[in-house]
């Protein structure tokens, strides 16, 4: 077909009408009367140079460059399946709407309201008839054959709850004149509100909600939701797509400006037509003209009369036929009540950001663009822009009306300027359309209606959450919510307040490693929640108190880390967890000149910003703590946060010049002593591991000799303190650093060394991880495959005892490659792609590009050079993202087998391969490389 069309453009939707009966009669012929039915329309749609957007099942979207160009090809492929001998004697019946607009084209797609609307002019038709927009009509009805007329049909409320839209049906020669009413809105009872626009990104909740509301065992659906989320839009969107379920009717009952619980009845009777009559009470009128409806009921915004749950009840044991859609920030907790959580828009990642083309494929995205153009008519999305219009929606939390109130900002700020002023959301986050709510026109608004439905004793402790950066455990709750010092105790108990703000939608409970639950707010409640506490006079309290149990908490993590390597795995994914509150502690202990707690915490965490997280930013935080003057207290004090900050000024170095640095620094930082210094002998076993940690560093920088340096001093210690454990680990480190260096004999001999020893009792600890990475460094260094085989052997099964993911992930992959070079292909994917699933779920950054590339290896050997190039560009996407080039990994057979596939694809097909595997997001490159393949062979 035709190059996609730009300006204005005619678009077409078609779909079969009752396929899912004809699929029930026709059984296995329906799959080759589906593909007769495409080859008939890609015909006529060709022949009038119609360019095909999208195909999804039996249903067909095509765009054309004129309007008279797309009524021929309705024409003619209506025409063509009316002639066309089905099987069976079946008759496929498909239905077409057209609608004309001038959309934008972002990559392989269309974004703006005409797709919408087409699509449901499409939805309105039968089987058979061709319907065309008002917009369409006026550009055709003085191109048309003089046998081809176009018949007013009347101006329709579609599904998408927008103005009526005058419709017009096309009458030609052969092709059906008569047809029943149109399926719209206006056909059926109802009272729902119009909406300016469509709704965006809900297909899936549309879906699962009508598929739920259709069960016969389901008659009470609440959607929970904080305000903002778009529970009421979704709402009305679900009771229009099911208006033809119920023959009396959907209704909408707006109870937003209700207080009083015993105006529920009334009002629902009131919104049905009822009257009252004499003394009968409005509550036994109600149930008796719903006992023999089929009928809907939308509740709106329930939270604020939640009193009436017990008449609601008795509406639904009246009426056999009534089904009720609440919306609510809770639920009402009445039997048979199905809770459904109204989730946020989709986002597109700012630190992962797809091409271009495809952003406007994730729903908070095309929201922004779609309220941007209405703002402004020449907004578009743009390389420049792009990434600002991401961070913007994922700052948002992908909130609708959230994003809604940013993008209508366009109008005088671009999104870059937009996402600047971002730091406040709830100062920005003004505005909506005054026809709205009051609740709906800023966010603070719709954030306060549901604090004032909190009880008193409640507020406290929604505010003080609002100091945990990234959520908090049950456990952080209590040790620093409850009675901190400085504020007044809660009045309620934490696990029943949680579960109270949990049902009001302010704070959202999520499984933590373990099952155990973190209670969090989302951003911009957050924003509202801390304005409330630093308006209570708590916050420096809290604040305090957050600080000295993050601390006390990561000291104690270190501690328990040392004692098996599944205790350090714990303590990695906690740690990994709290990271944004421990940088609050840093930041708070900066800015309050609190350097003995930065520096305490600091210390504490050195190895895990060296070995887990990202050097700099620990470097960055020591320059700022030890920016402030010492603290006074008594001398031990003293002297242990002096030495605290001179450890760790060095630890945070780990550079090849670390050996060379100035000890009369500024810091007081000291200095790697040599052979013949005295160590003091508190300081010994933190020396010791600090020069060892360093040696491993520059062993990863691939600085050898350095690394050499650095271990043998550690290995000088070690042997002079009698620390075994440390000289097993220096050994090991020397060894690998020579086995680099190109000694393999000697560097092999001294790393097994260190690990005999470290298989001796209470010395074992790391020694998976050990294996594991012994395994690598003899692959590396082109060692006897049989060694690096049996190294991995021995290093998967023990990893597992160990709980050490790090060490089984890293064994995986080495045992992968092996079996591949073995030419056992099958063994050596399903290996790679165990590791590849469980590095990607537990963040492992170093590791997961390594499980990609034993993929490619395995892809390349056993001559899928195709696949091997798209994995390679898949893999590609992934060290862009965490700074990683295919060099850091030094690995002979994997530069080899990339050469060897590259050959036989031939460079122009395996840039072509390449460049389409590295086109995939993040999410996309992950799901390839776990799946059996098949999209590499489509992109050619």
């Amino acid at each position: 077909m035709a190059a996609l069309p730009t300006g204005t453009i005619t678009f077409l939707f078609t779909d079969i009408e009752g396929s899912t009966r004809l699929l029930q009669r026709l059984g296995p012929d329906y799959a080759q009367a589906l593909r007769e039915h495409q080859a008939l329309l890609r015909a006529a749609f060709t022949a009038h140079g119609g360019a095909e957007v999208d195909t999804q099942g039996d249903a067909f979207f095509v765009a054309f460059p004129t309007a008279p160009q797309a009524v021929a090809a309705a024409a003619q492929a209506t025409r063509a399946l009316a002639e066309h001998r089905w099987p069976e004697g079946a008759t496929l019946r498909v239905r077409i709407g057209l609608h004309t607009g001038a959309p934008q084209l972002v990559g392989d797609h269309y974004v703006g309201l005409d797709v919408h609307r087409a699509a449901r002019i499409a939805a309105a038709g039968h089987g058979g008839q061709i319907l065309l927009s008002a917009a369409t009509r006026e550009l055709v009805a003085h191109a048309l054959p003089p046998s081809v007329t176009l018949r007013a049909v009347g101006a329709h409320r579609l599904k998408d709850l927008q103005e009526p839209e005058p419709l017009y049906q096309v009458v030609a020669p052969g092709l059906p004149a008569s047809f029943p009413p149109l399926k719209t809105l206006d056909t059926h009872q109802h009272n729902l509100p119009l909406e300016p626009t469509p709704m965006l990104g809900r297909e899936e909740q549309l879906a699962a909600l009508c598929a739920l509301l259709r069960r016969a065992d389901v008659r009470l659906v609440t959607l929970t939701g904080p305000g903002g989320i778009g529970k009421t839009r979704l709402a009305v969107q679900v009771a229009a797509e099911l208006i033809e379920d119920f023959a009396d009717g959907v209704w909408f009952v707006r109870l937003s400006r209700l207080s009083d619980p015993a105006l529920v009845i009334p009002t629902i009777a009131q919104t049905l037509g009822l009257q009252e009559q004499g003394s009968q009470p409005f509550g036994e009128i109600l149930r008796a003209h719903l006992a023999e409806k089929r009928l809907l009921l939308v509740l709106d915004n329930f939270e604020q009369v939640l009193g009436a749950v017990k008449e609601v009840a008795g509406l639904l044991a009246a009426s056999p036929g009534l089904r009720v859609l609440v919306t609510s920030r809770q639920p009402l907790h009445l039997r048979g009540e199905r809770v459904y959580a109204v989730p946020s828009l989709p986002l597109a990642m700012p630190q992962h950001l797809p091409p271009l083309e495809q952003m406007t494929q994730y729903a908070a995205v095309a929201l922004f663009v779609e309220r941007a153009q209405a703002a402004r008519s020449d907004f578009t999305v743009t390389s420049a822009n792009a990434p600002a219009i991401a961070e913007i929606c994922a700052r948002l939390d992908g909130l609708p009306l959230a994003i809604e109130l940013a993008a209508a900002r366009v109008r005088v700020l671009p999104p870059e300027a937009l996402l600047g002023r971002l730091a406040s959301q709830l100062t920005l986050l003004t505005g909506g359309a005054r026809d709205l709510e009051e609740r709906q026109q800023t966010m603070r608004a719709a954030i306060a209606g549901s604090e004032d439905l909190l009880a008193p004793e409640e507020r406290p402790l929604f505010r003080r959450l609002a100091v945990f950066v990234g959520g908090a455990t049950l456990e952080a709750v209590e040790a620093v919510c409850v009675a901190p010092e400085g504020a007044e105790p809660l009045e309620l108990d934490p696990l029943e307040g949680l579960s109270t703000l949990v049902e009001q939608s302010l704070v959202q409970q999520r499984e933590e490693g373990g099952g155990e639950p973190r209670f969090g707010m989302l951003r911009v409640i957050r924003e509202y929640a801390l304005e409330r506490l630093e308006a209570s006079g708590e916050a420096d309290a809290l604040r305090q108190a957050h600080a000295g149990y993050f601390l006390a908490r990561t000291q104690r993590l270190i501690q328990d880390a040392s004692a098996t390597p599944q205790r350090l795995g714990e303590a990695r994914q906690s740690l990994r967890g709290e990271r944004d509150d421990l940088r609050a502690v840093l930041d708070w202990a900066r800015t309050e000149g609190k350097r003995t707690v930065g520096i305490r915490l600091m210390a504490a965490l050195a190895r895990f910003w060296i070995e887990y997280w990202h050097v700099s930013e620990a470097r960055m935080w020591v320059n700022r703590l030890l920016e402030h003057e010492q603290e006074p207290g008594d001398a031990q004090l003293d002297r242990d946060e002096s030495s605290g900050a001179a450890s760790l000024d060095a630890w945070v170095q780990l550079s090849s010049e670390l050996a060379q640095r100035n000890p009369q620094s500024s810091r007081g930082s000291w200095k790697i002593p040599d052979h013949h210094d005295n160590l003091d002998n508190e300081d010994t076993e933190a020396r010791i591991e600090f020069v060892i940690r360093a040696g491993a560093w520059a062993l990863l920088q691939q600085d050898f000799g350095q690394a050499a340096l650095l271990a043998l001093r550690g290995l000088d210690w070690a042997w002079a303190a009698g620390d075994r454990k440390h000289v097993a680990e220096a050994l090991v480190t020397l060894g690998w650093a020579r086995m680099r260096q190109g000694d393999l004999e000697r560097g092999v001999a001294l790393a097994e060394n260190g690990i005999a020893l470290q298989r001796q009792p209470g010395s074992e600890m790391g020694l998976s991880s050990t294996l594991a990475t012994h395994s690598y460094i003899l692959f590396t260094t082109a060692a006897d495959e049989e060694r690096v085989a049996a190294v991995a052997t021995e290093a998967y099964p023990l990893s597992r005892q160990e709980g050490d993911t790090y060490a089984q992930i890293a064994a995986g992959v080495m045992l992968a490659m092996v079996a591949a070079r073995r030419r056992e292909f099958q063994h050596a994917r399903a290996l790679a792609r165990e590791a590849l699933a469980l590095a990607w779920t537990n963040q492992e950054e170093m590791l997961t590009p390594m499980c990609l590339l034993a993929l490619v290896i395995a892809a390349a050997q056993s001559g899928e050079s195709r696949r091997a190039a798209y994995l390679l560009g898949a893999s590609h996407t992934l060290m862009e993202q965490r700074g990683i080039s295919l060099d850091d990994f030094e690995v002979p057979v994997i530069a080899s087998c990339i050469a060897q596939a590259r050959s036989v694809l031939g460079e122009e097909d395996w840039l072509a391969t390449f460049a389409a595997g590295h086109a995939l997001t993040l999410e996309q490159a992950i799901a390839e490389a776990l799946s059996d393949g098949g999209a590499a062979d489509g992109a050619r």
